[in-house]
Protein backbone atom coordinates (compact mmCIF):
# COMPACT_ATOMS: atom_id res chain seq x y z
CA UNK A 1 0.00 0.00 0.00
CA UNK A 2 1.69 3.49 -1.17
CA UNK A 3 1.35 6.42 1.02
CA UNK A 4 -1.12 8.25 -1.24
CA UNK A 5 -3.45 5.31 -0.60
CA UNK A 6 -3.05 5.54 2.93
CA UNK A 7 -3.57 8.92 3.10
CA UNK A 8 -6.73 8.53 1.24
CA UNK A 9 -7.96 5.81 3.38
CA UNK A 10 -7.34 7.79 6.43
CA UNK A 11 -9.24 11.07 4.93
CA UNK A 12 -12.28 8.74 3.66
CA UNK A 13 -12.21 7.17 7.26
CA UNK A 14 -12.63 10.35 8.58
CA UNK A 15 -15.20 12.04 6.80
CA UNK A 16 -17.74 8.83 7.03
CA UNK A 17 -16.92 8.96 10.49
CA UNK A 18 -18.99 11.98 10.61
CA UNK A 19 -21.91 10.86 8.30
CA UNK A 20 -25.00 10.06 10.70
CA UNK A 21 -26.30 6.47 10.70
CA UNK A 22 -22.75 5.11 10.66
CA UNK A 23 -21.68 3.49 14.08
CA UNK A 24 -17.94 2.90 13.17
CA UNK A 25 -15.59 3.00 10.37
CA UNK A 26 -13.21 0.24 9.37
CA UNK A 27 -10.21 -0.22 7.39
CA UNK A 28 -10.38 -3.99 7.27
CA UNK A 29 -13.58 -6.12 7.89
CA UNK A 30 -13.84 -6.27 11.54
CA UNK A 31 -13.93 -9.89 13.01
CA UNK A 32 -17.21 -8.56 15.38
CA UNK A 33 -19.25 -4.83 14.91
CA UNK A 34 -22.51 -3.76 15.62
CA UNK A 35 -24.44 -2.67 12.71
CA UNK A 36 -24.87 -0.06 11.11
CA UNK A 37 -21.02 0.16 9.96
CA UNK A 38 -18.70 1.44 7.50
CA UNK A 39 -15.57 -0.32 5.66
CA UNK A 40 -13.17 1.73 3.64
CA UNK A 41 -11.30 0.14 1.12
CA UNK A 42 -8.92 0.40 -1.64
CA UNK A 43 -9.09 -2.39 -4.07
CA UNK A 44 -6.99 -1.35 -6.93
CA UNK A 45 -4.20 1.12 -7.02
CA UNK A 46 -2.15 2.06 -10.30
CA UNK A 47 0.56 4.83 -11.45
CA UNK A 48 -0.30 8.16 -12.28
CA UNK A 49 3.04 10.17 -12.09
CA UNK A 50 4.55 12.14 -14.68
CA UNK A 51 7.82 13.27 -16.17
CA UNK A 52 8.64 15.38 -12.74
CA UNK A 53 6.14 14.35 -10.03
CA UNK A 54 4.83 11.20 -8.27
CA UNK A 55 1.01 10.31 -9.01
CA UNK A 56 -1.50 7.55 -8.01
CA UNK A 57 -4.90 6.61 -9.49
CA UNK A 58 -6.87 4.56 -7.15
CA UNK A 59 -10.48 2.63 -6.54
CA UNK A 60 -11.53 3.42 -3.45
CA UNK A 61 -15.26 1.65 -1.82
CA UNK A 62 -17.14 2.72 0.85
CA UNK A 63 -19.21 0.10 2.14
CA UNK A 64 -21.65 -0.05 4.28
CA UNK A 65 -23.62 -2.59 6.15
CA UNK A 66 -26.51 -2.41 8.28
CA UNK A 67 -29.34 -4.60 9.42
CA UNK A 68 -33.60 -4.85 8.92
CA UNK A 69 -35.96 -6.27 6.55
CA UNK A 70 -35.49 -3.65 3.97
CA UNK A 71 -33.04 -1.12 2.91
CA UNK A 72 -34.67 2.02 4.20
CA UNK A 73 -31.51 3.68 6.12
CA UNK A 74 -29.43 2.18 4.23
CA UNK A 75 -30.33 4.10 1.18
CA UNK A 76 -30.44 7.51 3.54
CA UNK A 77 -26.87 6.36 4.70
CA UNK A 78 -25.54 5.55 1.62
CA UNK A 79 -25.67 8.66 -0.08
CA UNK A 80 -24.56 11.19 2.63
CA UNK A 81 -21.56 8.55 2.63
CA UNK A 82 -21.18 9.05 -0.99
CA UNK A 83 -21.48 12.99 -0.41
CA UNK A 84 -18.67 12.92 1.76
CA UNK A 85 -16.23 10.86 0.09
CA UNK A 86 -16.90 12.78 -3.60
CA UNK A 87 -16.37 15.82 -1.02
CA UNK A 88 -12.79 15.15 -0.06
CA UNK A 89 -9.72 17.17 -1.02
CA UNK A 90 -8.31 19.47 -2.54
CA UNK A 91 -5.24 18.53 0.16
CA UNK A 92 -5.19 14.73 1.34
CA UNK A 93 -1.46 14.09 3.83
CA UNK A 94 0.81 15.42 1.22
CA UNK A 95 -1.12 14.50 -1.97
CA UNK A 96 -3.51 16.95 -3.83
CA UNK A 97 -6.83 15.21 -5.40
CA UNK A 98 -6.87 15.72 -8.81
CA UNK A 99 -9.99 14.27 -9.20
CA UNK A 100 -12.49 12.07 -7.39
CA UNK A 101 -15.11 10.45 -9.79
CA UNK A 102 -18.05 8.28 -8.32
CA UNK A 103 -18.46 5.06 -10.53
CA UNK A 104 -21.74 2.90 -9.28
CA UNK A 105 -23.29 2.52 -6.01
CA UNK A 106 -25.33 -0.72 -5.39
CA UNK A 107 -27.55 -2.13 -2.68
CA UNK A 108 -27.46 -6.13 -2.16
CA UNK A 109 -28.53 -8.27 0.62
CA UNK A 110 -25.99 -9.97 2.58
CA UNK A 111 -27.34 -13.31 3.56
CA UNK A 112 -26.27 -13.19 7.39
CA UNK A 113 -26.01 -9.62 7.98
CA UNK A 114 -28.12 -7.76 6.84
CA UNK A 115 -27.52 -5.33 3.89
CA UNK A 116 -24.54 -4.32 2.27
CA UNK A 117 -24.30 -0.44 -0.18
CA UNK A 118 -21.18 -0.08 -1.49
CA UNK A 119 -20.51 3.32 -3.30
CA UNK A 120 -16.70 3.02 -5.81
CA UNK A 121 -15.25 6.06 -7.33
CA UNK A 122 -12.01 6.84 -9.00
CA UNK A 123 -9.55 9.28 -6.99
CA UNK A 124 -6.16 10.48 -8.68
CA UNK A 125 -3.49 12.27 -6.63
CA UNK A 126 -0.40 14.42 -7.54
CA UNK A 127 2.43 14.26 -4.64
CA UNK A 128 2.94 17.79 -3.42
CA UNK A 129 6.31 19.28 -3.13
Amino acid sequence: MSRASEALLEAAAAALAGVDGIGRVYDAPPLQAAVPYALVTIDVEADWGHKSGAGRELRIAATLYDAGERPLRLRRTIGAAEEAVAGLGPEIGGWSLVTMRHLRTRIVREPTRGWAGVAEFRARLLERV
